[in-house]
């Protein structure tokens, strides 16, 4: 493998149903696999105005703006791969109606989608960053010595990091998320690879690493663990009705300073502390990622190679 210098361009993405979505600095694709062994790549373009391009330069507030585009970029990616799944699964039951039962469900999906997405953020802030609240809040009671402001953050803090860590275990387990997670993978090992400037074919691209330093795993372990700061500057006499939604009025704080913090420490892997800060979230992507076949990193190549642009040029995070 070449081990030169990575070139400038920080790509981002993530894994989708039987696909991968890679996101550039003016656009983004997504390729899927199809059941017929079909590759079908998709491409869209991100929009762009002054006004974000300056808001992309400031610390910590282009940290909020990046993961609210990835939120509508990733929300679209998924879409678009459920879409395509569902023809499969309508052609295997239906023959050649499927196709245009799939086109007329189609309004019928995203809006779904978009429902399931709202009720997915619902459910992470809940189980996130309102259960642990209401444990603590329990255990103090229960335990008066781990009612004082410091205990109850720490303690908070724990449960946590326990209910997030314990949610990934929990999901990987699942089949159809295992293969995600492969994709996952596929993924990684291409930015690897093209950040080494190796050769992207699927053999060479196979023998990189399955973890990054910048992956979203790790950003949302970055989160959980800089959120046990943020929210001790919450006075503690709170009740508990105002502690739950300044946790939520917090939030973009938090994204923030977890965006700075794996930027950093993503640039800094020769140093032994940043080696040390990002250690915990390449053991957590041991558990989202797993090693990908040969076919699933032609998929993840086949999205690169639609959005690296002629002139290299800054884009986003891993995901």
């Amino acid at each position: 493998m070449n081990r030169t210098e990575p070139v400038e361009l920080v790509l981002g993405g993530q894994a989708v149903i039987e696909g991968v979505m890679m996101k550039g600095p003016e656009m983004y694709a997504v390729a899927v696999r199809r059941a017929s062994g079909e590759i079908r790549v998709k491409d869209f373009r991100i929009a762009t105005g002054p006004a974000r391009k300056r808001m992309a330069k400031l610390p910590l507030l282009r940290g909020v703006v990046t993961m609210a585009a990835m939120l509508v970029i990733g929300y679209r990616a998924l879409q678009y791969s459920a879409d395509e799944a569902m023809e499969d699964a309508e052609a295997a039951d239906r023959g050649a109606v499927a196709e245009a039962t799939a086109e007329s469900g189609k309004g019928g999906s995203g809006l779904a989608m978009a429902g399931a997405l709202a009720l997915a953020l619902l459910l992470g802030i809940g189980l996130f960053f309102w259960l642990p609240l209401l444990l603590a809040n329990g255990i103090g009671i229960i335990l008066p010595a781990l009612s004082g402001a410091v205990a109850f953050n720490l303690v908070d803090g724990v449960i946590r990091v326990i209910v997030f860590v314990g949610y990934i275990m929990g999901i990987s387990m699942m089949k159809d998320i295992r293969r995600i997670f492969q994709y996952h993978g596929a993924e990684h090992k291409v930015v690897n690879a093209y950040e080494r400037k190796a050769d992207l074919s699927p053999e060479t691209v196979a023998g990189y690493s399955s973890l990054h330093p910048r992956c979203g795993t790790s950003f949302l372990l970055f989160v959980m663990a800089i959120s046990i700061v943020v929210f001790s500057f919450i006075p503690h006499e709170s009740s508990l009705w105002v502690k739950a939604l300044m946790r939520l009025v917090l939030l973009p704080a938090i994204a923030g300073i977890s965006y700075e913090a794996l930027r950093l420490s993503a640039r800094k892997t020769d140093s032994r502390l940043f080696r040390v800060l990002i250690a915990p979230g390449l053991l957590l992507q041991r558990l989202t990622t797993r090693e990908p076949d040969l076919p699933q990193i032609e998929v993840a190549i086949a999205s690169f190679r639609r959005v690296v642009p002629a002139k290299d040029t800054e884009a986003c995070l891993v995901g």
